[in-house]
């Protein structure tokens, strides 16, 4: 008895950590965003066909246990095919279809209505944002201001290094490369603070390599920008 509920408090304990996991400001699966969701179908639906693939394997393994003598009557090509080629493209081909669907509605196409552009420029240790307008661009350090319910466009450049550029609960990741600007699309769902991390080693103060995400409901978007420094030549 004691065996036992020494057990099954471990499984409690196991799966709680589990479970704690999948919040937090760093979270994959718990998304603020449409881009970050669409990240999270996509892991959920790896995880339930690498979970099948697995079961399956593990299946056909017990059954030779179970029934030995029909291994024998097998011939090796059924294996060969069978398992190696037929048993995984039942699962990883549709894997991959989605895959190609998410990962195409992830990128920046211009049918966007309007997406807010910011650039951002990376350099050990810091993160600058700058925000185009009409009135000159305004300046944010290790600090990103985005509205809810509206597409923005960041092209991110570094000065230095390559680093990455990631915010978990709003999308995907892009890296930082010298000479070369890339774009990523992200969007809110719900106002809030977020978190950013460079998910690229970069040097001893990589660990430090963090931002603030302040997600703005509807006019105080343009009014906190309002009230950030303008940007000097």
């Amino acid at each position: 008895m004691p065996r036992r509920r020494a057990w099954f408090t471990s499984s409690v304990v196991a799966t709680g950590a589990l479970l704690a996991g999948c919040t937090g400001p760093l979270s994959t699966v718990d998304p603020a965003g449409p881009s970050a969701a669409a990240i999270a179908s996509l892991w959920w639906a790896m995880l339930i066909g690498a979970t099948l693939l697995f079961c399956l394997v593990m299946a056909l393994l017990l059954w030779v246990f179970v029934k030995p003598a029909t291994d024998g009557k097998a011939s090796p090509r059924l294996w060969l095919i069978g398992g190696g080629l037929v048993l995984p493209a039942l699962v990883l081909t549709p894997l991959l279809g989605y895959g190609l669907y998410v990962g195409e509605k992830l990128l920046a196409h211009p049918r966007a209505d309007a997406p807010v552009r910011i650039d951002v420029l990376v350099r050990q240790w810091e993160w600058t944002f700058r925000y185009p307008g009409p009135d000159g661009a305004r300046v944010s350090v290790n600090e990103l201001h985005l509205p809810v319910g509206r597409a923005a466009d960041l092209h991110v450049s570094t000065a230095d290094v390559i680093h990455g550029f990631w915010i978990p609960r709003l999308g995907g990741k892009v890296d930082a490369i010298p000479g070369h600007t890339n774009v990523v699309r992200l969007s809110a769902s719900q106002p809030g603070r977020y978190r950013g991390v460079c998910a690229e080693f970069c040097g001893t103060g990589h660990t430090v390599m963090d931002f603030a995400v302040e997600v703005h409901d509807g006019e105080a978007f343009e009014a906190r920008l309002d009230k950030l420094p303008k940007d000097t030549p």
